[in-house]
């Protein structure tokens, strides 16, 4: 029995929740991840796994073994690129994510420096409105929008961004400026399927919340047609400043509402903590951060 692959096949299969869906990943017959599984458990004389037609659930003793293994495979996963040298010099593959448009505005210029500074290192850019598991996709660093809930993650501060409430001036001369944050129920609303939640928007009058649920006259699937909508003059959206940034110079998109925004939300790299940062890492963090820092400002 190779112990090595069986930890890791538990460990996947702990991570999925189901043998199928953890062979796919792993890229394995699943017959063979059970027999895998099976062999450790006689090795160990320890039930891991309580099976069910549809899912593998951890025993007690597999939920200590399998924090265990995260232990274990990460050191050993870090001493592997240790020896490789990725902890000697800038080199290797750097896998990052960030929200998509972020992404494309502010990361790709700053990486193309960078991959031009450092010609060894290599960049797997993953651009989500979601948010990705930092160990579990093998994301390196992350960019994160919004308040960071406690977690084992380093976080770096680079900055902030608003929110804002925009649409066409051709809109607005046609229907009217809202006032208030309830003036928003008498206007036609866009909204995408985000992360700033679509069908109530949020405000602060005289330090106190103000939540108004508004009616879609359009629903998208992303920001980026939103504001897209937006700018044909069908309504009202609310994104994020930067979505809008070059539209609101060119006068294509005003803004509406901003005495009742509420406090901008910060804007951090996140990455995992461990007893080793690889020097690729370390090289991007240095390079990307303050050039960041001086777009958010």
């Amino acid at each position: 029995m190779d112990r090595l692959e069986a930890m890791s096949i538990v460990l996947v299969v702990a991570e999925e929740g189901s043998l199928s869906a953890a062979a796919r990943r792993l890229n394995t017959p699943p017959a063979t991840a059970s027999r895998k599984i099976m062999e450790l458990e006689e090795h160990l004389r320890a039930k891991l796994f309580d099976r069910s037609m549809r899912k593998l659930t951890l025993t007690v003793s597999g939920q200590s073994y399998v924090a265990a293994l995260k232990r274990i495979l990460g050191d050993l996963s870090e001493a592997d690129r240790a020896a490789s040298g990725e902890f000697a010099s800038p080199t290797g593959e750097l896998t990052v994510t960030a929200p998509s448009v972020f992404g494309r505005l502010y990361l790709i210029p700053i990486l193309a420096e960078f991959l031009r500074a450092y010609p060894d290192i290599k960049v797997r850019l993953l651009l989500f409105d979601r948010t990705l598991s930092l160990p579990e996709d093998h994301v390196d660093v992350a960019i994160r929008i919004g308040e960071l809930p406690d977690s084992r993650l380093i976080a770096l501060r680079l900055g902030t961004i608003c929110r804002v409430v925009c649409a066409n001036p051709s809109y607005l001369t046609a229907r009217g400026r809202p006032k208030t944050p309830e003036d928003l129920t008498e206007h036609d609303c866009l909204v995408y399927e985000g992360f700033l939640g679509p069908d109530v928007w949020k405000f602060v009058r005289d330090g106190t919340d103000v939540a108004v649920t508004v009616q879609p006259r359009l629903v998208v699937s992303n920001v980026e047609a939103a504001c897209e909508a937006a700018r044909a003059g069908i309504g009202l959206t609310r994104v994020f400043s930067y979505h809008v940034k070059a539209s609101t110079e060119e006068g294509t998109l005003a803004t509406v509402l901003d005495a009742f925004q509420p406090p901008p939300l910060p804007v951090n790299f996140v990455y995992t903590a461990g007893r080793f940062m690889p020097i690729k890492l370390r090289a991007f963090l240095d390079f990307a951060a303050p050039r960041l820092r001086a777009r958010l400002t």
